[in-house]
């Protein structure tokens, strides 16, 4: 048996240089945005980025590996694709070198806008996070499809495509909005909070009044951007639920739905945090909410929010018994003997 070794070494040359290519971009990715790690504290998980994507890669070499050198997936034969079925894989594979072409020339566009500049700009590091991405993607579906000459199905070149959509797409997220998408959503964020701050202090009957985005209190007036909009604690929860989803679970509704909750709790908990604020500054004055308890208040967010997601993850990852055994209990397997009776 070939060790694991000589196996990789069956790789073809073109995706182990793609890979190589992929690993390059990715290092210069984390070159470029390490500025932001440093100096935006709501982004500092970043750091976290590079790790997290090897651990994810790492953990899943040996399904990608078995799936380019002995053409199986999850311990079974890959299914080849039917001949009337192979115009439409050529069609995607022609599209995924479009998007590797197209990719690439983002990438290095971003790479060359930042180059103009000594400090990151915005646009460049977005440019090449998607450049990167479509890159990865696109190539790894080329790379599925592993044999030209008996391809698999495309849904299997899907499925294996999928392994490498949190180290492609992650590098999205742990980089800044553009300026303008980052107003539009902090000020929605900020709209909502107030709203509810306001009507739950409404219903208890402590008098208040609100002023924009300003609640003013018999003490003074507390603004919903010192108790911040929840955009920053946003970010970091969809770092987390994404890591959780890609490691945790198996399914791409479930991955999808625990995203989903990671925005859910976030917002929520920061709810909480702004009712919080306002109740302490309603007790002992706006200036009390500054410094440490505003601080730790955040870190409560996403401490809450990591919590709840490790929650979910026995309920998502939950099967019914039936599902595995049957309704009438596990399912044995049975043969016949030459006289047609059970052994």
């Amino acid at each position: 048996m070939d060790t694991v070794a000589q196996q990789e070494a069956r790789i073809p040359r073109w995706v182990r240089q793609g890979a190589f290519l992929a690993l390059a971009m990715a290092g210069f990715l984390v070159y470029d945005q390490w500025h932001w790690w440093s100096s935006r504290e709501d982004y500092s998980f970043g750091f976290l980025v590079p790790v997290f994507v090897a651990y994810v890669l790492h953990e899943r070499w040996p399904t990608v590996r078995r799936y380019l050198v002995e053409g199986r997936w999850e311990g079974r034969p890959l299914r080849t694709e039917a001949p009337g079925g192979r115009i439409l894989s050529r069609l995607l594979a022609g599209v995924a070198w479009l998007a590797v072409i197209g990719g690439l020339l983002l990438f290095f566009l971003g790479g060359f806008l930042q180059a103009l500049t000594d400090n990151p700009l915005l646009p460049g590091g977005q440019a090449a996070a998607y450049g990167f991405a479509a890159t990865v993607l696109a190539l790894a579906f080329l790379a599925g499809g592993r044999d030209p000459r008996q391809p698999p199905t495309v849904g299997e070149r899907l499925l294996f495509t999928g392994l490498f959509v949190f180290p492609a797409l992650i590098w999205i997220l742990s980089l800044p909005l553009l300026s303008f998408a980052e107003v539009r959503v902090s000020l929605f964020l900020l709209h909502q909070v107030t709203a509810v701050v306001f009507q739950v202090f409404d219903i208890l009957g402590i008098p208040l009044e609100q002023r924009g985005n300003v609640l003013v209190l018999a003490r003074g007036e507390v603004g919903v951007e010192d108790a911040c909009s929840g955009i920053r604690s946003l970010t970091a929860c969809l770092f987390a639920g994404s890591f959780l989803a890609a490691v945790f679970l198996d399914r791409w509704w479930k991955k999808w739905a625990l995203v989903g909750c990671a925005m859910a709790f976030a917002f929520v908990m920061n709810l909480f945090r702004s009712l919080f604020l306002t109740a302490w500054a309603h007790a002992f004055g706006p200036e009390a909410i500054a410094g440490r308890v505003h601080d730790l208040t955040g870190y409560a967010v996403l401490g809450f929010t990591c919590a709840g997601l490790l929650l979910l993850l026995p309920l998502f990852n939950y099967r019914a018994r039936w599902e595995d055994d049957g309704e009438d209990g596990p399912i044995e397997p049975i043969s016949l003997n030459p006289n047609g009776g059970r052994t």
